[in-house]
């Protein structure tokens, strides 16, 4: 299975995503960090990276984190897409707010 070449433009990574893995599994899988992780079904916003170039199909966002005009722009969270080819893509970081809130639900855990 050969799988699709992301290059990540934020950290200079490159990786391989197999056909039908999500972005942010193939970077978990190689101890890759580009973005916080949270929920991992598309619900909380962390993982939010900007696609620049390639084709992906994206599963179920949160229209909250991620409206249809931030899709339009490639604005999707990593745990929710699946190149259909070679990708580059960009870390988005989060909101200070969002960070914060990170940090105290792991504390807390």
């Amino acid at each position: 299975m050969a799988g699709f070449h992301v290059l990540n433009r934020t950290t200079g990574d490159r990786f391989t995503c197999q056909d039908g893995q999500s972005v942010l599994k193939a970077m978990e899988q190689l101890g890759l960090k580009c973005v916080p992780v949270g929920c991992r079904g598309g619900g909380c916003g962390y993982c939010k990276i900007r696609v620049l170039e390639g084709e992906f199909e994206c599963g179920k966002m949160s229209k909250v984190h991620v409206p249809p005009e931030a899709v339009e722009k490639g604005e999707v969270l990593a745990c929710r897409i699946y190149p259909l080819t070679d990708l580059t893509i960009e870390c988005v970081p989060l909101p200070e707010a969002a960070l914060a809130k990170q940090t105290t639900t792991k504390s807390l855990r």
